[in-house]
């Protein structure tokens, strides 16, 4: 089984939220990288991102760094995956179908990918995310498409308090809260 697991969707969905929550239960994850190149970016005093396609070759490089480190052993989850970047690149025709192909097959993740939607009563803006919720929503019918597209199932994660999205996430791999790793 891959225990690589992706929790993924539009910015300001819940996911690093959740994430937190499940490495307060002991499990292990990966941070979004976007928002730390942005946080970089602006402590630097440079603008948040760089062009697009440039944005999406740096969270790609991390996100294969971070996948890389992940212990395939234990149950790792990643707040965006490979996937994400691969779909930043292909938005721009910076991806051929070979290189998709390449990229899927070498990081691979477990076949079910935890899709949060769209939630106008938690979206925020802050210095990392600028995106207009109608972005938000964009972003996410995308992803949804796009994995679906590489042969992922995208479950999609209710709204719900972070205690039952976790529950929802931790039943659907086969875990219970209590039991981490």
């Amino acid at each position: 089984m891959n225990n690589r697991f992706v929790i993924t969707g539009g910015p300001g969905a819940g996911k690093t939220t959740i994430l937190t929550a499940l490495a307060e239960c002991g499990y292990n994850f990966a941070p979004e990288s976007g928002r730390k190149i942005i946080k970089e970016r602006l402590a630097a005093g440079l603008s948040a991102r760089p062009e697009p396609v440039l944005f999406a070759q740096e969270i790609l490089s991390a996100d294969i760094d971070k996948y890389r480190k992940a212990d395939s052993g234990c149950h790792t989850f990643f707040d965006r995956g490979v996937l994400d970047a691969l779909y930043m690149l292909n938005a721009e025709n910076a991806l051929t179908q070979k290189q998709a192909e390449q990229y899927i097959h070498d990081f691979p993740y477990n076949r079910t990918i935890f899709l949060l939607p769209p939630w106008k009563d938690i979206y925020v803006t802050d210095a990392e995310r600028d995106q207009t919720f109608e972005q938000a929503v964009a972003v996410y019918e995308g992803m949804k498409r796009w994995y679906l597209e590489w042969g992922y199932e995208t479950l999609e994660v209710p709204r719900s308090s972070v205690e039952k999205r976790v529950s929802f996430i931790l039943e659907a791999v086969g875990n219970t809260l209590t039991t981490a790793r």
